[in-house]
């Protein structure tokens, strides 16, 4: 049975769509709901800006705009933390979920999610909220009890009467109490006290048609079909059924069109009138398939648009990974160099032990450009770029930063040595020296490499400034150099430089 929220959280343009959506102008339901979904929730209350995204969620849902339903839901239930819970807000987020919950098929979460409702709304002691709350409980009962195995139904119509009736005590929103009273006729009816659940019901029709509120006219008009079902006068329950369905199909509520349909089958089945069955059966088939369909066709569409928001994040990944990659050697360049460095260094100083800068220069790459042509210029920058692979660790960061430099920052392998900087760089002047050129290059002259190394507890900038002076000094003193600078003063690592 379609829950009602009172005037707690939601704002006004919301409460009128779902006025106009009770009252069957589903356009204008349409038209204002994209006017308000588009609005940002008020307020920083994390419980409010649950409650409305969750109740505009359920607006959706009668709309048929089942993947926007699901969006909304799910924004709006990470917010949600029951057990610590004792907002008005939050009960009304719960109670709203519930709704969904039921529509997707979930019955017994559903049921769950209501008692979790009420007993927040308890803890915030606000009436009006633990009326709806109350409210939402009973009713969903009521249609547990309805589709029950008969040895069971009463006991169920007798916790919803109870819930029900304590909610008829606590609300005083008009709109609100319709919704009450309609539900608790529904229960009164279901323990057998018929005479009460027309008084009940009756009332419920004469409030309802002074307000235009056909999901409160259709309520009445089933429950008073049902009234005299039980008491024999199954002509005029086929009438009162007959309008609870028109009213159900006004206002687009599948789960009341399902339930009073089939109660009509029920009656003209007991009256022998074939023709008013099958028309009642087709109606409640008609229902379940439109139902069963705008679930399916909903739900693809949401799986549609989860594969192309994947799709997206993917690209949106590789293009930031492109970024911080050297399309010519598929080194890491100066940005990825920059985003990783951070994280290396950070973890280097938490095991205590020093950074390694590694700065390499490729010795007459001018010349190689110049004798063998750039297509051979690059075929030996990606053969350096492998090289520096070979060589180096694999926790290793190498880099190229800018046309023919290339840079190692040495990461925390675990090794204790204090001379790890210098055995790598070494390691690289002679892969590089030794290296078969022939193939790239032909007979032109082989590429060579100058290398500065700098260490110590410094910053990135200020290894480079070290390393970048090592290297200087490493250019001075000839080709195929190795130069280690302190960034700070260390002993180990001089000694070990």
């Amino acid at each position: 049975m379609e829950q009602r929220d009172p005037l707690v959280a939601v704002p006004r343009p919301d409460l009128e769509v779902k006025a106009l959506l009770n009252a069957g102008r589903l356009a204008e339901a349409n038209t204002l709901f994209d006017q308000v979904v588009s609005r940002t929730p008020p307020g920083a209350d994390r419980w409010v800006r649950s409650a409305v995204l969750v109740n505009r969620a359920k607006l959706a849902w009668r709309l048929g705009r089942i993947p926007l339903a699901l969006e909304l839901a799910a924004e709006g239930w990470t917010d949600l933390d029951a057990e610590h819970a004792d907002s008005p807000a939050a009960a009304q987020a719960m109670h709203a979920l519930a709704y969904l919950l039921e529509g997707i098929g979930n019955r017994r979460a559903a049921v769950d999610m209501l008692r979790l409702a009420v007993q927040v709304a308890r803890r915030a002691n606000v009436p009006e909220v633990l009326g709806h709350s109350l409210q939402g409980l009973g009713g969903t009962l009521n249609f547990r009890a309805i589709s029950s195995p008969p040895e069971l139904a009463p006991g169920i119509f007798a916790e919803a009467r109870d819930h029900l009736r304590e909610g008829l005590g606590l609300v005083h929103e008009p709109e609100m109490r319709l919704a009450l009273m309609g539900a608790y006729s529904r229960s009164l009816a279901g323990v057998g006290d018929l005479v009460a659940a027309e008084e009940a019901a009756t009332e419920t029709l004469r409030r309802a048609t002074e307000v235009g509120d056909k999901w409160a006219l259709a309520v009445a008009d089933w429950v008073l079909s049902v009234v005299r079902r039980d008491q024999g006068d199954l002509v005029e329950a086929r009438t009162l059924a007959s309008r609870a369905v028109a009213a159900a199909e006004a206002i687009n509520d599948t789960s009341l069109l399902l339930r009073f349909s089939l109660d009509l089958a029920d009656i003209c089945a007991r009256m022998n009138d074939p023709v008013g069955e099958s028309a009642a059966l087709r109606c409640s088939v008609a229902a379940g398939r439109t139902a069963a369909e705008t679930l399916q066709e909903g739900l693809a569409q949401a799986l549609e648009q989860r594969r192309v928001a994947v799709q997206a994040q993917r690209l949106a990944v590789a293009a930031q990974e492109a970024a911080a990659r050297d399309p010519l050697t598929g080194l890491a360049n100066r940005l990825g160099l920059e985003r990783a460095a951070a994280g290396l260094l950070e973890s280097t100083a938490a095991r205590g032990r020093v950074p390694w800068l590694v700065l390499i220069d490729v010795d007459w790459f001018k010349g190689v450009n110049d004798d063998a042509g750039h297509a051979a210029g690059d075929a030996a920058l990606r053969e350096i770029a492998q090289l520096l692979r070979r060589e180096c660790r694999a926790d290793d960061l190498v880099a190229r930063w800018a046309g023919d430099e290339f840079v190692v920052l040495l990461g925390d392998s675990g090794s204790t040595a204090h001379d790890v900087g210098p055995t790598v760089a070494e390691r690289i002047r002679a892969a590089v020296d030794g290296h078969d050129w022939t193939v790239v290059l032909g007979t032109v002259r082989r590429p060579t490499v100058s290398i500065g190394v700098a260490a110590g507890p410094a910053k990135l900038d200020q290894l480079f400034a070290a390393a970048d002076m090592a290297l200087y000094r490493a250019k001075r003193r000839g080709r195929n150099r190795v130069e280690v600078e302190p960034a700070v003063e260390i002993p180990e690592i001089v000694s070990g430089g």
